[in-house]
């Protein structure tokens, strides 16, 4: 998915997706430094991202995104980041089920906007 630009990796990469409006969620590694967790979680005020810790260290992380010294990621798609979530709710559902189903209730809107389409203009903008 790092082709597709589905995700953004790193702490500069992750501040710069939420800070667009990017972002659906905000993962970081169970171990990553209590700066970095201050720092996404920083990110995240007053934006509609959702932050998410991973059961996984920064090794991990890092080999599973291909980046070393990586303990914070972000995810730009609703697709992926409701398929991630699922993934994390079957596995650990006590951690991640509501997670899991708020984004879920998101990816839904989000496909229902998606198909209804542009707003459409009124006719008094038509005429003009």
């Amino acid at each position: 998915m790092r082709r597709a630009g589905c995700l953004e990796i790193g702490e500069t990469a992750t501040g710069a997706a939420v800070k667009g409006g990017r972002a659906r969620i905000v993962c970081v590694a169970s171990d990553a430094s209590e700066n970095a967790v201050k720092r996404a979680r920083g990110f995240l005020e007053g934006r509609r991202a959702i932050y998410v810790e991973l059961p996984y260290t920064k090794e991990q992380l890092s080999a599973a995104l291909g980046k070393s010294g990586c303990s914070m990621a972000a995810c730009t798609d609703f697709g992926l980041s409701g398929a991630f979530m699922k993934a994390l709710a079957e596995m650990w559902p006590e951690k991640y089920a509501a997670q899991s189903e708020e984004m879920s209730r998101r990816s839904a809107k989000a496909a229902y906007r998606k198909a209804k389409g542009p707003k459409r203009k009124s006719g008094r903008e038509l005429n003009e």
